[in-house]
């Protein structure tokens, strides 16, 4: 795991843009990542080895007023942040405490090495919650990859749901 000062010589090289407030969201371990953009699910996704198969449910974006009321279910939140990953660090997504204590859990995949893009963040709500807009539900933690054969060059790079 890298530490905030050097996380924050990151930042300032534009490894994350778009955030909201960097002495807030820059903790001891990570980087304090918010919402943007949320989406429900619509119809059916199909997995296979090859990708060849492989299709994606439909996503609708939920507007937020001020803030939007979520009911238990499944989410994807876009987060403000643009991140983009150095070949020499990987990051993982991890819910902040108060996201747990309000029911709600986060998951993503791995954040690889040459990663670009505002990853989708599935949110797992058990309780009905009320979140408004920017609200930091999760913490990016950074660590070293040593000698990684190659960058991720995957569908998903590049990806920005906020456009």
């Amino acid at each position: 795991m890298i530490s905030s000062k050097i996380l924050r010589e990151y930042i300032n090289r534009g490894m994350i843009r778009d955030y909201i407030d960097l002495d807030t969201q820059l903790q001891p371990a990570g980087f304090d990542i918010t919402v943007g953009k949320v989406f429900s699910f619509e119809g059916v996704g199909t997995l296979d080895f090859s990708n060849k198969k492989r299709t994606l449910p439909h996503i609708y974006e939920l507007k937020f007023n001020d803030y939007i009321i979520l009911k238990p279910g499944v989410y994807i939140a876009t987060p403000n942040e643009y991140v983009s990953i150095p070949k020499e660090l990987a990051a993982i997504l991890l819910p902040r405490s108060s996201s747990l204590s309000c029911g709600m859990e986060v998951h993503t995949a791995l954040w690889d090495p040459g990663y670009k893009g505002r990853g989708r963040i599935y949110v797992s709500v058990n309780k009905e919650i009320k979140i408004y807009k920017n609200a930091r539900i999760a913490q990016l933690v950074f660590f070293t990859v040593k000698e990684p054969e190659r960058e991720y060059d995957g569908d998903y790079n590049g990806e920005d749901l906020l456009k």
